[in-house]
């Protein structure tokens, strides 16, 4: 994967390729960031923010974000949805006159989709009954947690976006945007959920 230079978003969340993040924009440096990339069509990254007394403020692994709409509400205060696109890694990164980070990246290769097997499908079905729920109470698509397309019985999709609702702290959130299997991200998940659901037998 070739190196690329990207802006840095340090936040406290983590979101997974194919998610979608809403963000309340006011900070003059990411004002400007993301006036840079709505002009360009271009993307940024974000990264978790972690303590570290060496070394950088964030987590090396991260996720390309791409800005879907972007609204003005008011002079120095933008609303903006992003669609998580690839993980990406850092190389270096650097932190600009106006406090904004900006890395040297290169690309994390695409998880391919794989289907869920039988013993984890429970994953995707109880997925599935939460957006049919939220549709049924009338929720607007535009304030649905999930852009479409839906991939209900992919290893890939489901575990992200169970990954990016569930109640984790950041850190577990962490550990899974960096594992490479996808299956293996969906276990834990169907481990945590099948925790939940016994404790409140």
């Amino acid at each position: 994967m070739k190196p690329y230079t990207l802006p840095l978003f340090p936040l406290n969340v983590v979101t997974f390729p194919n998610g979608l993040l809403p963000l309340r924009i006011f900070e003059t440096r990411y004002l400007n960031m993301v006036r840079s990339c709505l002009r360009n069509n271009t993307p940024f990254g974000l990264v978790a923010s972690r303590k570290s007394e060496q070394g950088l403020p964030f987590h090396a692994v991260g996720t390309v974000l791409h800005i879907i709409d972007a609204d003005v509400v008011e002079l120095g205060l933008m609303n903006i949805r992003c669609r998580g696109m690839q993980r990406f890694r850092v190389l270096t990164a650097r932190q600009q006159g106006d406090g904004l980070w900006v890395g040297e990246v290169e690309d994390i290769p695409e998880e391919g989709e794989l289907n869920i097997p039988e013993d984890l499908q429970s994953t995707g079905s109880f997925l599935k009954q939460l957006m049919e729920s939220l549709g049924e109470q009338g929720v607007a698509e535009s304030q649905l947690p999930f852009l479409k397309p839906y991939r209900f019985d992919d290893c890939a999709w489901v575990s992200g976006r169970w990954c990016e609702i569930l109640a984790l702290p950041l850190a577990d959130k962490q550990r899974m945007l960096e594992l490479d299997s996808p299956l293996v991200r969906l276990e834990l998940v169907n481990d945590w959920i099948q925790a939940e659901l016994a404790k409140g037998r």
